[in-house]
């Protein structure tokens, strides 16, 4: 495919003047999404054992059940 127009129809417009805009540092957000993020990544020979998402989860569920069982017999 050819390339057609002169190098001056890729300048920008004026009203995209990036030079009025505040400079946002790399990863600002980056400090926020790890104190609110819920995203746990396993250790390789963890996540061999479990197919998919739903398999981790229903067995961290099924831990739960069993540990709670667990506190009611020692009480």
């Amino acid at each position: 495919m050819k390339k057609t127009g002169s190098k001056e129809d890729y300048t920008l417009r004026p009203e995209y003047d990036f030079s009025k805009l505040k400079r946002v540092g790399r990863g600002v957000y980056a400090e926020r999404l790890k104190r609110e993020s819920n995203i746990v990544v396993l250790d390789p020979d963890v996540a061999k054992g479990f197919p998919n998402a739903k398999a981790v989860n229903d067995a961290l569920r099924l831990l739960l059940k069993v540990a709670k069982l667990q506190v009611k017999r020692a009480a």
